[in-house]
């Protein structure tokens, strides 16, 4: 029999939509705080990411054989459970005794339809998983009741059991992902030369009421934060140790403290790190920090996107957004005002939708202005406050397509396909609108924009959308290997959720 070689695996999901891969690749951050939990506790700990290795079902077969872990852990939003369950079925294939964990957002609400359906999954981690995890593998390698865990669910006999929640970590300075498990040169930036790219986590939650979110859900519309100093010094222990060049701030809201944000603000622009960061924020808070947003590129800050999801003020009440369509439109602009790129994106496919709003919305959104935009479709998360409200136009129910890009809801005046065309046209229009601008925009927009659509056109879902916009743009065409000043503008964060 093959020597172990790791006693807990960390995997993710072999799935692709064609979104985030077309930036680069994202390490998985949560698993990673869960890998340093168990190190902390005398585990031996491996990460394999196999959504970012591209690998295969049979490739993920190999590898478990290859490893023969004690545990397998594997992280799954909604469009990746059907797969990390996949990966469950596999590991139990090759050795029945292998303990088959999942966690985050998906597994923690629908506990008790993957339990049901899937013998192959034994435990799912339900919410925050670093305690967790670490007392289901001592009661589980010691035999103890499975009942004293918080925060997991289980199958007894013939019962679903789903033990009490844990209460949330308060002290988030005292956990420290597993960066040593991370093969760091699988981790890159597309935009930039030679980049090295982490994603960190400066808070956790999220306080709005967002009907369409999970985050909100997940936890629980509460918020922790980091300290500013301990923020910045993992930042600067990931530049010298690891050679970190950009870092994705994977907060909900990372800028809801103001008084803690401009700390850190003012200690990255303290210690010049050289490190680009993105960032996703709300729109309230940009219009907040109005006075601020020279801090922000001299930080480092060179992405920021703002959801403002819908030009409808009627869906924005829908969506709970507590903002009003003209805050959207002023934001954009305050960040392009400082030489940072600016990203939204906006839903489409609402039952009540017709072509004709959607077109609105295309139009809206090039007088909207912002850098890039997306065009999503509506995903109904089946535990989010909106299922109710769409659930009876639901036309797909593979969860695979649950993952922004594939029309799921039907409006009522419009076929799936229609929705889809809409979408992609949008992207057409937007971006063929932003090239007429062209000759207009600063050189390092021009810049920005060549490698953009370069990317669009070549390594996303939407290049054999966008293919015939080439003829409309020869300035695309100059050499990948371009000068480094020239590829320091960013890509899409964004979607990097999807993870």
């Amino acid at each position: 029999m093959n020597k172990r070689q790791s006693e807990i695996l960390l995997v993710t999901p072999p799935y692709h939509s064609g979104v985030v891969e077309s930036a680069g690749s994202w390490l998985p951050l949560g698993l990673l705080y869960v890998g340093g939990a168990l190190q902390r506790a005398g585990y031996g700990v491996a990460l394999y990411d196999a959504m970012t290795r591209f690998h295969t079902l049979e490739q993920v077969r190999e590898t478990l054989r290859r490893e023969r872990p004690a545990a397998v852990f594997v992280s799954c939003i909604t469009a990746t459970v059907l797969d990390g369950m996949e990966v469950c079925r596999v590991a139990k294939e090759e050795a029945p005794e292998t303990l088959t964990v999942l966690g985050n957002t998906h597994p923690s609400f629908m506990y008790e339809e993957v339990l049901r359906e899937h013998p192959e999954v034994d435990v799912i981690v339900c919410g925050e998983g670093e305690v967790t995890a670490v007392e289901l593998i001592e009661a589980w390698k010691t035999g103890t009741d499975l009942n004293r865990v918080r925060g997991i669910a289980f199958r007894q006999g013939d019962q679903i059991v789903a033990t009490p929640r844990r209460r949330f970590i308060f002290d988030l300075d005292s956990l420290e992902p597993a960066w040593d498990l991370v093969p760091w040169k699988e981790y890159f930036y597309r935009p930039k030369a030679d980049s090295m790219l982490a994603v960190v986590s400066s808070s956790r939650g999220c306080k709005q009421h967002c009907s369409f979110c999970s985050q909100r859900l997940f936890w629980k519309e509460s918020w922790r934060a980091v300290s500013a100093e301990r923020f910045v010094d993992q930042l600067e222990m990931l530049r010298l140790r690891y050679g970190v060049n950009v870092a994705m701030i994977a907060d909900e809201i990372p800028s809801l403290d103001a008084e803690r944000w401009e700390r850190i603000l003012d200690l990255l622009i303290e210690r010049d790190l050289g490190t680009a960061l993105l960032l996703e924020t709300r729109v309230d808070d940009i219009l907040r920090d109005a006075e601020l947003l020279p801090k922000y590129r001299r930080a480092g800050i060179e992405h920021i996107y703002v959801g403002v999801e819908s030009v409808n003020q009627a869906t924005l009440d829908l969506f709970k957004k507590n903002a009003k369509i003209e805050e959207g439109k002023r934001a954009i602009e305050l960040i392009n005002a400082h030489d940072i790129i600016s990203e939204t994106s906006f839903v489409m496919g609402m039952p009540d939708e017709t072509t004709e709003d959607m077109q609105r919305t295309i139009e809206l959104a090039k007088f909207y202005d912002p850098d890039m935009a997306f065009f999503l479709a509506i995903t109904p998360w089946p535990y989010a406050d909106l299922y109710q409200d769409v659930k009876e136009h639901i036309a797909v129910w593979d969860y695979r397509k649950y993952n922004l890009v594939e029309p799921v809801i039907k409006p009522v005046a419009m076929t799936l396909d229609e929705v889809r065309e809409q979408l992609f046209h949008g992207f057409k229009e937007f971006y063929h609108n932003k090239m007429k601008q062209f000759r207009s925009m600063p050189t390092w927009k021009q810049e920005f924009m060549k490698l953009l659509m370069k990317l669009l056109m070549e390594h996303s879902y939407l290049k054999d959308h966008m293919a015939d916009l080439r003829d409309h743009m020869p300035l695309l065409d100059y050499p990948d290997a371009a000068p480094l000043e020239q590829r320091e503008a960013f890509f899409s964060p964004t979607l990097s959720r999807l993870r």
